[in-house]
């Protein structure tokens, strides 16, 4: 692993020069849950339930790369969650879904830099979707859950990228988005804390972690480790 080249309490970089200039970037991709809000939203769903201690269980797991199949992890903790009132969803949403400290700092500092901003994440699209107006995201891509009857099924629907959004998918759509754009992955950012955003921050120019699991850390360019997404802000001139 390459030696810390810059490093201050609670933010480290490893192999790049600073300052860095925004402007040299084009994209930012976060991931959603414990990166741009502060929650779990699959865990907090299954609180509604009475399973949070399971599937959070499953989660952790997953988060650490012990479990490395995230499509069974997630298949699995869906399956859980069967039943569970849809209304469950949007009090999650209204009732516990924070952004985390910084994060509408960044966003905007990174619009106003010219910046296309990217939400790819393993966590649901009825969350997503709503994030998408109140921080003027330009692209979103998350896994749909399945419901009937007013309650969910337990399964995860298939999407025209495909079924679920695992760490090669987050890899993919950055690079996908990246191309529309017409840009180089070069000039792309990645933002992430879980194993299962790896492929992306490793495609990416800049890789982010943020308040990280170890092997995620291991891989980025960058590690905040204390305060808020807006310390990235720190690295640039």
């Amino acid at each position: 692993m390459t030696e810390p080249t810059h490093s201050v309490p609670g933010l480290t970089t490893r192999g790049i020069n600073t300052p860095l200039s925004l402007r040299d970037y084009r994209l930012i991709a976060f991931d959603m849950d414990s990166t741009l809000i502060t929650i779990e939203c699959i865990d907090e769903i299954a609180d509604a339930a009475g399973l949070k201690e399971q599937v959070a269980a499953i989660t952790e797991a997953t988060m650490r790369g012990e479990i490395t199949d995230f499509r069974e992890s997630l298949t699995r903790r869906v399956a859980l969650l069967k039943g569970v009132p849809v209304e469950a969803l949007q009090a999650v949403y209204d009732e516990r879904l924070q952004l985390t400290p910084g994060a509408e700092t960044l966003v905007a500092a990174c619009k106003a830099a010219g910046l296309k901003v990217l939400l790819v994440s393993g966590g649901f699209t009825f969350f997503a979707e709503r994030l998408r107006p109140r921080l003027g995201l330009d692209f979103v891509r998350a896994n749909l859950l399945e419901d009937a009857d007013g309650a969910l099924t337990g399964r995860v629907l298939p999407q025209a990228w495909g079924d679920i959004c695992d760490g090669a998918v987050k890899r993919a759509t950055l690079l996908e988005v990246a191309s529309l754009m017409g840009i180089d992955p070069a000039q792309t950012i990645a933002v992430g804390d879980g194993s299962n955003d790896i492929p992306m921050m490793q495609a990416a120019g800049l890789s982010v972690a943020f308040h990280a699991k170890p092997k995620v850390r291991e891989v980025a360019d960058v590690s905040i480790g204390e305060g808020g997404l807006d310390r990235l802000l720190e690295l640039f001139a």
